[in-house]
């Protein structure tokens, strides 16, 4: 099973200030929500121009996309934001639906206890589970089944889901 870690340029004042950002856009009107399962919008949608960091953490995904493909075709990346509670979960999924070629997640803010990422087909037994870290991107194919455990933090853990497709 493949998939490859990239620790971010960026700062712990960097993903503070995306966070605050976040934060104070996240229930305007102009924030779309999808994927409500388990009492929570799994899919929490920002348009990019809004949060000023925001495009340097998309170019540098964009940057590490093109390097796990070992491309140089051009990518675009379609992203959105995942905010988790005690408690929450992401169940297991795939991203396979459209063009893509590469799914990835940078996390902002990732308390501990706060659920490891889990690749793989748990009823088959052929899973791995990584613990992430703030700054951190990890990218896998797009058809590879995915989900967050369990989140055991009293704190607000928060990332950035991406799918890579051509341009």
């Amino acid at each position: 099973m493949n998939y490859y870690r990239y620790k971010s340029s960026f700062s712990v004042q960097h993903n503070q200030e995306l966070q605050r950002h976040y934060l104070d856009l996240k229930d305007q009107e102009e924030t779309h929500k999808t994927h409500f399962f388990e009492g929570r919008y799994e899919n929490i949608y920002i348009n990019k121009g809004r949060i000023p960091n925001l495009p340097v953490v998309l170019s540098e995904a964009l940057t590490f996309a093109l390097k796990t493909l070992n491309s140089q075709e051009p990518l675009k990346a379609g992203f959105w934001f995942n905010e988790m509670h005690f408690g929450d979960q992401t169940i297991s999924h795939t991203h396979d639906e459209d063009d893509e070629l590469l799914s990835g997640v940078y996390y902002i803010n990732v308390p501990s206890k706060s659920g490891d990422l889990v690749l793989g087909n748990t009823a088959l037994d052929d899973v791995v589970y990584l613990t992430p870290q703030a700054g951190e991107f990890i990218f896998f194919a797009p058809d590879l089944m995915h989900g967050v455990m369990k989140s055991r933090s009293q704190e607000m853990r928060l990332s950035i889901g991406m799918n890579f497709g051509p341009a």
